[in-house]
């Protein structure tokens, strides 16, 4: 059995959302050599395009739903522009003037993957003859597609080389995030290390937060300051509120609620979206079926993120020494709902060998 066998593509969406099968896009010899193994890594290098987990993809067909329809949902709950702080181009000091000129206005893009659970490394098992969707949610800029990157790497097995735990230090804030790639914060250094230590060539590094931590979840997207603490500030103190003021701005107020409501996120979600739908006549649609078996729980655990995140450990710039892969605006972020007990949040980090039989 060869090495695990890493294939770089380069995709272009036809749309702002579009959905590639990217076994589909492998050539004939790419796709050969990846067949002969029982697993597979696919990675996305962007903060608004990536990967269902496998197992919620499979249970989106199990109950006869669809991942365009599930996706949807979230597009509805964050329209295009709708006056996020994010857009506010003016207001993006780490911008030059040439850049505000060509950055998308995408927060809704940025929401989306968040809200969804889309990642950016998820680890499928290798099944020849099922698809594996590339989900992009701005696709298109300027009128014009985007080129977009992914990789996809076979191996056989996942051998953990080493666990360690990571306190980071966060506000005493009820509604914050920290960007763990920063220097300050000190995770990518000590992730270094540890791949320099054991010789890591080609891996994985899995962030999840300790048992124990509550109010929290980690993303992977772009640390902007005002997206992330405006923008999913938002989001995370009144979700429902935030969905209702952004919705009136792409359609003349959508959906009512009731005046007595005190606290928006005591009603589940699928209350809010069965007055959306009846205003869009989308009764007895798709949607409304990935709302009522998938999404039927209360806002605050439906929009809370994932509690991990995956990190590719690849040698490709330099044969047989490995070193974290990805892009420059893509950094694992922390974020917490309500504030933790000390101050701090403990994270454990696993790093794994990706291995092959002789």
């Amino acid at each position: 059995m060869p090495a695990p066998v890493e294939v770089n593509l380069a995709v272009t969406p036809a749309a702002r959302l579009d959905f590639i099968d990217i076994r589909d896009s492998l050539l004939g010899a790419e796709r050969e050599a990846l067949d002969v193994f029982p697993r597979a890594l696919y990675c996305s290098y962007h903060t608004t395009a990536g990967y269902l987990d496998q197992g919620f993809a499979s249970r989106l067909n199990t109950a006869r739903l669809d991942i365009p329809s599930y996706i949807r949902v979230f597009q509805t709950m964050f329209p295009e522009a709708a006056g996020y702080r994010h857009d506010d181009l003016h207001l993006r000091a780490e911008l030059s003037e040439d850049e505000r000129h060509v950055e998308p206005r995408n927060a809704d893009a940025h929401l989306a993957f968040i809200g969804a659970g889309l990642r950016n490394c998820v680890r499928y098992v290798n099944r020849p003859h099922e698809p594996v969707y590339f989900i992009d949610l701005d696709g298109i800029r300027g009128g014009r597609p985007r080129q977009r990157l992914t990789s996809v790497i076979g191996y056989n097995d996942e051998e953990v080389v080493a666990r360690t735990r990571l306190t980071v230090p966060i506000s005493a804030h009820p509604v914050d995030s920290v960007n763990l790639k920063a220097s300050n914060v000190g995770v990518y250094a000590q992730i270094q290390q540890l791949i320099a230590r054991h010789g890591v060539a080609s891996g994985r590094v899995h962030l999840v937060l300790a048992a124990d931590e509550e109010h929290a979840g980690l993303t992977m997207n772009e640390y902007e300051t005002l997206l992330m603490r405006h923008d999913l500030a938002e989001v995370l103190r009144d979700p429902l509120r935030f969905m209702a003021e952004k919705g009136r701005n792409a359609v003349a107020d959508p959906w009512t609620i009731p005046h007595k409501t005190i606290g928006y996120a005591k009603y589940d979600l699928v209350r809010v979206f069965n007055r959306l739908f009846d205003t869009f006549g989308m009764n007895e649609s798709l949607i409304e079926k990935v709302i009522a078996r998938i999404l039927a729980m209360p806002a605050r655990r439906f929009l809370g993120m994932k509690r991990s995140v995956s990190l590719l450990v690849s040698d490709r710039e330099c044969a047989g020494h490995g070193a974290l892969v990805g892009d420059a605006y893509q950094s694992p972020i922390l974020v917490q709902r309500d504030k933790a007990s000390k101050d701090r949040r403990l994270i454990d980090l696993t790093l794994t060998r990706l291995t092959w039989w002789a």
